[in-house]
């Protein structure tokens, strides 16, 4: 007998996750999800307030996984132990494998697996995609809510008449105009991508019918489900969206993304966390990691305690350098830069957001 299939949705302690769990919460009430967050044993208290205020707002616990449950130290200096201090980088992201994936792999097993996930609707990157055959990744902010692997699967030419069968059953009002798009091959002058957006603006909640029944022909964890709530959605969720959504409920905005004024040299700028993550977190910027040492200036003597033996949470600067007068000087005066250039887009009320739009971070940790 088949396994039924869980729908999980992971809180990584950033607005975006939050908001999807939210989100979930309040517009499928009965589907039963299972929320989840990874603890590092490295995170802000912020980070912690935010999984309580959730807690309060489900009225109930969160699953909470932890790698080295066993060990008498935090999952992260358990580890780092491990890799003989080697820190983890860009280039090595050992600490989100271990810490992160291996523990929500273990925990679905070989369960067919909804895996809810809040990029939004103006981002465009796929993030995590399991390849646990049994994990099936769903975006629900974003108006193609299906993974990469499941729209390429999909749009082969050899399917066209298939796909073809299945609009026809959609019942959509235009029908004959998304019969001539999906007759059209993919080719060089007509990809992938075209053909998607093409699809999705003419009718979504046809296109979501039409990927439904061609899961059913698969393997992939909704195949054995008789229906699925998202697939009349059609909404488009962006950042401002997301802001709404946390003061809306009343678990708030992480503190992290509150901007905070600085003055260098006579001029005023703002600085804030673009995102969640380990205090210590690699991916953060420079002008993060100032941020960090001012305002919380205890959790930053930890972070320069781990950089020895020749490693460094950033390539070309220790931490003990970074903090220098004058390096802080320059590191704030670009960010005074960065904001003035950052003006004239005014469409989010977060700055931070502006400003990092083109930072990418791992994403099983910065939703």
């Amino acid at each position: 007998m088949k396994n039924k299939v869980r729908h999980v949705l992971g809180i990584s302690g950033g607005k975006d996750s939050a908001a999807l769990a939210i989100y979930m919460f309040e517009k499928y009430p009965d589907i039963n999800i299972e929320y989840y967050t990874c603890d590092t044993g490295k995170e802000l208290e912020a980070t912690y307030q935010l999984i309580r205020n959730l807690e309060i707002y489900f009225g109930k616990k969160l699953t909470l996984l932890e790698a080295a449950a066993k060990s008498h130290e935090d999952p992260f200096d358990h580890f780092l132990k491990l890799y003989g201090g080697y820190l983890p980088s860009s280039t090595s992201r050992w600490c989100t494998r271990k810490l992160k994936l291996e523990p929500f792999e273990k925990w679905v097993g070989d369960d067919p697996v909804i895996s809810y996930v809040g990029i939004r609707g103006d981002e465009n990157r796929e993030g995590y995609i399991s390849k646990k055959p049994n994990i099936q990744s769903i975006f629900p902010f974003r108006k193609n809510m299906w993974s990469e692997d499941v729209i390429s699967k999909l749009f082969k030419n050899n399917l066209i008449d298939q796909m073809a069968d299945w609009y026809q059953q959609t019942g959509s009002y235009h029908v004959e105009r998304l019969l001539e798009i999906v007759k059209e091959p993919l080719s060089s002058k007509f990809v992938q991508k075209d053909k998607l957006d093409a699809l999705l603006d003419l009718d979504t909640p046809a296109f979501n019918q039409v990927v439904f029944a061609f899961l059913k022909t698969t393997h992939y964890p909704l195949s054995g489900e008789a229906n699925f709530p998202l697939l009349d959605n059609d909404e488009v969720l962006k950042k401002d969206d997301i802001y709404d959504i946390l003061k809306r409920s009343g678990v708030g905005v992480p503190q992290y993304y509150e901007e905070i004024t600085f003055e260098v040299n006579g001029k005023k700028g703002t600085y804030a966390r673009s995102r969640s993550g380990c205090y210590f977190c690699f991916f953060q910027q420079k002008i993060e990691w100032i941020w960090l040492y001012e305002q919380h200036p205890d959790k930053f003597k930890l972070a320069m305690e781990y950089e020895k033996d020749g490693y460094t949470w950033m390539q070309d600067e220790r931490l003990e350098d970074l903090i220098q007068p004058e390096r802080m000087e320059q590191i704030k005066e670009d960010q005074i830069k960065r904001l003035e250039r950052a003006k004239n887009n005014k469409k989010s009320l977060y700055l931070v957001d502006k400003l990092n739009d083109e930072v990418e971070g791992c994403i099983s940790c910065f939703l």
